[in-house]
C-alpha cells in the first residue's frame, strides 16, 4: 500500500479548476478498493507520539494495522501482543491506563511504556474502569463483577450476578409448612440445624477475605440488561426487564441462494407494536449485604401524566395506570459513577418518547432524586444525550437540546445549571481534558455541513474552532492533552488522519490512502446550496452537480437524490456514504442532466425543530423541500420542469414513492431502492419515536406510508430490493408490487437480488442496480 502526503489545499483548487475526468458506471460501482481504502479505526500510542490506524487490505475483508509516525508502515504480526487500542480508560492522573483488545484487559504504565495483562481468558471482559483508590481495576465479565489488585497481581470477584431463586432463600408461606414445623419436632429440629450451618457457612465465608462472595440472586423471573459497580465497590446498580416479556411475532427470512443449495430461513427483527419494547426496572444492590432494592421511579416529573392519553381514549386503548415505562439503554449511555464513587447518576428514557430523565441515587436511603427532565412533544433526540461528573465528584455536565439545538450544560452540587455552548448548532462527541476545565467536541457553527474540532472552557465558555478542515469526522486527545488525532476527509478523498495541537492550528496529514489512478482524476466539486423555502423552514441546503457553463437556451433534465437513514446529514464537505451516488452524479451530468441532493427536514445538524418537523407526517414536509428544490432548478439552473427524475435508497427510496405517488405531476419517473412502503413493518425503535405506534395512532402511519397512495402513480417507477435484507424488509416492496398489480398499473418494474442485504456489497449488484436507474431515465426523461 503506498501513502503520499500532497498539500490538500492545492489537490483541492486544482480538482476545482479542472475539467471533470469521464467516468463510467462499471468503474463508478466497481469494488471500491480502486479509490484507496479509507482509514477506518485510528487511536494513540502510550506515549503520545505513536499513532495507529486499521486499514482493509486491498482485494481481501483482513484489516491491517499500521504506524503512522514517522511515515506509515505496516505493523508486524508479532508487534501486536505490545501495542495499545481504541479502547482505553485513562486514571485520574492520566499516569496509567486500562487497555481493552481482543476481549483481554490489560494496564499501560504511562510514564515507562510497560504493559501488563490483567485477564487473558475465552470470555470477553468489558467495562472496565479504574477503582476509587486508583489501585485496582473494575471489569465485567458476563454479567460478573471482578476486581485486579496491581499490588497482589490478583482477580478476584466482587459480585456474581444470578438470574435464579436463591436456593438458600426462605420458602414462601405454606400453612401446611407450618403446620408441619409445628407438629413435628424432629422435621422443626432438622430445619433449625440447616439453618445454623447454612448460617455459620455465610459467616465464615464473609469473613474469609481468600474466599469469592456468595452469588446475588435475582430470580428466575427477569434478565438482566446491564450493570454498573460503583468505583469504590460499594454499590452495584442493574438494570432488568421481564424474561420472556416481549411478546411480538418474529418473522421469517427466506434464502433462496444458499452454499447447501437449499432454501433457509433466517429470524428477522420485531416490527413497531404498542407491545413492545419491555420497560426496564432499575435495582440498587449492597455489595456486602447482597441486599436488593428496586428503585421507584416516582419521583421523576411527569412519570404519571400520559402525553398519549387523548390518543389513547380515541383509539379505545387502556389508560395508563402508574407510572410511564421507561428504558436504561446500556451501561455507558445510562449509568455514570463519579470517580470517587460516592455520587451516580442515571439517565432514563420515556418508553412513549416524550420525555428523558438524569437522576442521581441516594445511595443511602435507596432513592432517586431528579437532576434534569428533558421533554418534547414530538420525540426526545437519542443523540446527543451525553453526561458524566468533572473531577470534584459534584459536578454534573450533560447535552440537552432543550435550547432547540444539542449544547453542553454543567450543574452544581445545588442544582444550578448554566450553558457552556450555545448559538444555531450543534455540538457533539464530547471529550474533556484530564483537569475537566476543557471540553473538546465536534461543531458546525459556521455551516450546518461544515463540521470541525472546537473546545470551550468552563470560566466563560468561550468558544474556539480547532481545526480549520471542513470535514472533520471525529477526533481523540493524546494521553498528555496536548494533541488532537483527527479524521477527517474532503468531497472525494475518503478519511485520512493527522494530528493538531490541543489548543488548535494547522493540521499534520499522517496518511493519503487513494490510489494514483483515483488521484489522478478530476471531478464535479459539489456546490453547497441553500435552497429558499416556501414553507417557512429555514434554507434547505443541498448539493448542486451540474456543468461550470450551462448553454444558453437548454434545458437540462433534473435529478434529485435522497439520502437514506432519515436522521442523517448528506449535505456535508466530508466524502459521503453515498461515495458511489456521488460518482453517478458526475457520469449523469457528463450525460446533459444536473443533480440536487437536498439535506431535506429531518436531517441531522440542524436542530430541533427540523429534526421533528416530520412528526406525525413523514414524507410529507420532505416533499415540500424537494418541490422547491425543484422549482429553483427550473429557475437558476436552466432545469426542465417537464423532465424530472427522483431516486433513492432506505429513506431516500421511502421519498421517491412519496414523491411520484404524492407529486406526480412534478415527478416523471424514480427508483426507490430498498424502500419503506408500509411503516407498520419497520422497527420500533427509530419508528415509534415518529410516528408514535400503529394501535395508538393509525393516522399517521395512514399518511405516512406510500402504499397508501399507490392508486395515484402516474409515472415511471424502479422498485429495487435485497431479497435478504434485514433492515427494510423485501416483504415492503413485494407487497408495494401486489398493490400495483390489482391496481393494474403499467410502467412499474421490481429488480430483485437475491445475496444483498440493505446495504449492497457486491459489484455486480451495484451495477445492474444503477444500469437499470440510469436507462430509466435515459428513456423517461430525454423526450
Amino acid at each position: 500500500m503506498r501513502f503520499v502526503l500532497p498539500l490538500l489545499a492545492t489537490a483541492i483548487a486544482a480538482g476545482a479548476n479542472a475539467a471533470p475526468t469521464p467516468i463510467t458506471l462499471d468503474q463508478a460501482m466497481a469494488n471500491p478498493d480502486w479509490i484507496g481504502n479509507p482509514v477506518e479505526s485510528a487511536w494513540w500510542g502510550w506515549d503520545s507520539r505513536q499513532v495507529y490506524f486499521k486499514q482493509k487490505r486491498t482485494g481481501s475483508a483482513v484489516r491491517d494495522t499500521y504506524q503512522a509516525t514517522g511515515g506509515v508502515k505496516l505493523v508486524e504480526e508479532k508487534q501486536l501482543a505490545n501495542l495499545d487500542s481504541a479502547d482505553v480508560v485513562y486514571n485520574r492522573e492520566r499516569t496509567r491506563a486500562i487497555v481493552l483488545r481482543n476481549g483481554d484487559l490489560f494496564e499501560r504504565d504511562l510514564k515507562t511504556g510497560a504493559l501488563t495483562q490483567i485477564v487473558r481468558g475465552t470470555s470477553p471482559a468489558s467495562d472496565a474502569q479504574y477503582a476509587a483508590d486508583g489501585n485496582h481495576v473494575q471489569f465485567r465479565v458476563g454479567a460478573d463483577w471482578f476486581s485486579w489488585s496491581r499490588a497482589e497481581r490478583l482477580v478476584s470477584p466482587v459480585a456474581l450476578l444470578r438470574t435464579a431463586k436463591d436456593p438458600e432463600a426462605a420458602p414462601d408461606a405454606d400453612f401446611r409448612r407450618d403446620m408441619q414445623l409445628r407438629l413435628m419436632s424432629t422435621l422443626a429440629r432438622i430445619k433449625q440445624e440447616k439453618d445454623e450451618t447454612r448460617d455459620q457457612r455465610n459467616a465464615d465465608r464473609a469473613a474469609d477475605a481468600t474466599r469469592a462472595p456468595l452469588p446475588i440472586y435475582f430470580g428466575d423471573k427477569v434478565t438482566i440488561e446491564t450493570s454498573s459497580l460503583s468505583p469504590d465497590g460499594r454499590y452495584l446498580l442493574v438494570v432488568t426487564a421481564v424474561k420472556d416479556g416481549d411478546k411480538r411475532r418474529v418473522g421469517k427470512m427466506p434464502r433462496y441462494v444458499t452454499e447447501s443449495g437449499y432454501e433457509e430461513t433466517d429470524d428477522e427483527r420485531k416490527r413497531v407494536s404498542e407491545v413492545g419494547p419491555l420497560q426496564h426496572q432499575l435495582k440498587l444492590v449492597d455489595v456486602a449485604t447482597r441486599k436488593v432494592t428496586e428503585l421507584s421511579l416516582d419521583d421523576l416529573p411527569g412519570i404519571k401524566t400520559d402525553p398519549l392519553a387523548e390518543m389513547r381514549a380515541a383509539q379505545k386503548l387502556d389508560a395508563l395506570k402508574g407510572n410511564r415505562g421507561v428504558r436504561f439503554e446500556g451501561r455507558e449511555e445510562s449509568i455514570r459513577w463519579s470517580a470517587n464513587g460516592a455520587r451516580v447518576a442515571v439517565m432514563a428514557q420515556a418508553i412513549d418518547n416524550k420525555d428523558r430523565w438524569i437522576a442521581g441515587v441516594d445511595l443511602a436511603a435507596a432513592k432517586l432524586k431528579p437532576l434534569h427532565r428533558l421533554s418534547d412533544a414530538a420525540w426526545v433526540n437519542n443523540r446527543g444525550n451525553d453526561f458524566g461528573w468533572q473531577p470534584d465528584n459534584s459536578t454534573l455536565w450533560y447535552e440537552s437540546e432543550e435550547s432547540g439545538y444539542s449544547h453542553l450544560y454543567l450543574q452544581g452540587p445545588d442544582g444550578k445549571a448554566r450553558a457552556i455552548t450555545s448559538g444555531k448548532w450543534e455540538e457533539s462527541s464530547v471529550t474533556w481534558s484530564s483537569d475537566g476545565q476543557t471540553a473538546y467536541f465536534m461543531c458546525n457553527p459556521k455551516l450546518p455541513g461544515t463540521y470541525e474540532v472546537c473546545s470551550t472552557n468552563t470560566k466563560d465558555g468561550a468558544l474556539k474552532e480547532l481545526t480549520s478542515l471542513g470535514g472533520v469526522e471525529s477526533f481523540s486527545l493524546s494521553p498528555d492533552g496536548r494533541k488532537l488525532l483527527v479524521r477527517y476527509s474532503t468531497a472525494y478523498m475518503p478519511t485520512q488522519i493527522g494530528t493538531v495541537a490541543s489548543s488548535g492550528g494547522a493540521i499534520t496529514q499522517l496518511t493519503d490512502t487513494r490510489t494514483a489512478e483515483f488521484k489522478a482524476r478530476e471531478w464535479i466539486q459539489p456546490e453547497i446550496v441553500a435552497v429558499p423555502s416556501t414553507h417557512g423552514a429555514d434554507p434547505v441546503w443541498a448539493k448542486l452537480y451540474r456543468p461550470a457553463t450551462l448553454e444558453a437556451g437548454k434545458k437540462y433534465p433534473v435529478v434529485m437524490f435522497v439520502h437514506g437513514a432519515g436522521y442523517l446529514q448528506n449535505v456535508t464537505k466530508r466524502y459521503p456514504v453515498y461515495f458511489r451516488e456521488q460518482m453517478f452524479h458526475n457520469l449523469l451530468v457528463q450525460k446533459g442532466y444536473i443533480v440536487l441532493d437536498m439535506d431535506y427536514r429531518a436531517s441531522l445538524g440542524y436542530g430541533r425543530n427540523w429534526r421533528t418537523a416530520i412528526y406525525r407526517q413523514m414524507g410529507h414536509p420532505e416533499l415540500e423541500d424537494y418541490v422547491d428544490g425543484l422549482n429553483w432548478m427550473v429557475a437558476k439552473h436552466q432545469g426542465d420542469a417537464a423532465n424530472v427524475g427522483i431516486y433513492g435508497g432506505s429513506y431516500g427510496g421511502f421519498m421517491t414513492f412519496m414523491a411520484l405517488l404524492r407529486a406526480p405531476d412534478q415527478f416523471k419517473s424514480g427508483a426507490a431502492l430498498r424502500p419503506v412502503t408500509d411503516w407498520t413493518t419497520y422497527n420500533h425503535e427509530y419508528t415509534a419515536n415518529i410516528l408514535n405506534t400503529p394501535e395508538l395512532d393509525p393516522q399517521a402511519y395512514k399518511v405516512s406510508s406510500p402504499i397508501e397512495y399507490a392508486d395515484k402513480l402516474k409515472g415511471h417507477i424502479l422498485i429495487a430490493h435485497g431479497m435478504i435484507d434485514d433492515n427494510v424488509f423485501y416483504q415492503d416492496s413485494v407487497r408495494m408490487a401486489q398493490r400495483f398489480i390489482e391496481l393494474k398499473k403499467d410502467n412499474w418494474e421490481l429488480a430483485s437480488y437475491p445475496l444483498e442485504r440493505h446495504g449492497f456489497v457486491h459489484p455486480e449488484a451495484w451495477y445492474d442496480e444503477y444500469r437499470r436507474i440510469y436507462q430509466l431515465f435515459e428513456r423517461t426523461l430525454k423526450q
